[in-house]
């Protein structure tokens, strides 16, 4: 059977990761590293990025997962309990983890340096504690439900996840809404984040 779901899964998290790793690149390039008056624009970028987290896995990706497959995997796997709880607590700090950190962007934008600081260790504690939150979904609940799942189950999931439609995978049709906020993205961001320049 065709574990589209998983597939669809997997691809998401690469671009998020992505997203993420681009995020932390764009934080450590700083806002005008050339001296050439860019700040607003690496401002406009990071809000941007930040939105398309908040916007997609939380509305999209997230809900699926906690609704559709973790219940699934945790009928047939058990012993997955202490994970599905862990990666359902993640979800739910989520949202208000990336709003916290559009606040500490906009006061650091807003109120100057003096708030860079704050900013700065928020969002690498949170693109740790995303990047283990797929590494913990891929290495003990995927793997499960890979071995564990029914033909019904894996075409319930499929059907679900077929909707997605991630603006960072080429593979699928995209959403257009989502597509002018990526291409905003990877116009604006100066390289090798993006195409813009600086």
């Amino acid at each position: 059977m065709n574990h589209e779901a998983l597939r669809v899964i997997r691809d998401e998290h690469a671009s998020l990761a992505a997203m993420l790793q681009s995020l932390m690149q764009m934080v450590r390039r700083g806002p005008d590293p050339d001296g050439t008056g860019q700040s607003e624009l690496f401002f406009d970028v990071l809000r941007a990025m930040l939105f398309y987290i908040d916007e997609f896995p939380e509305k999209h990706h997230h809900p699926k997962e906690s609704d559709l497959l973790f219940p699934r995997v945790a009928r047939v796997a058990p012993h997955t309990m202490a994970a599905i709880d862990q990666l359902e607590r993640d979800h739910m700090q989520g949202e208000l983890r990336v709003r916290e950190l559009m606040h500490l962007l906009m006061a650091w934008e807003l109120l100057g340096d003096t708030r860079r600081q704050a900013f700065e260790d928020e969002v690498t504690r949170y693109v740790d504690f995303y990047l283990e939150h797929m590494r913990l979904e891929e290495s003990v609940i995927l793997p499960e439900a890979e071995k564990s799942l029914t033909d019904a189950d894996w075409h319930a999931l499929n059907a679900a996840f077929a909707t997605n439609q991630d603006p960072l995978n080429s593979r699928v049709p995209r959403d257009p809404q989502f597509d002018r906020l990526f291409t905003r993205i990877v116009m604006r961001a100066p390289a090798p984040v993006g195409l813009g320049q600086g």
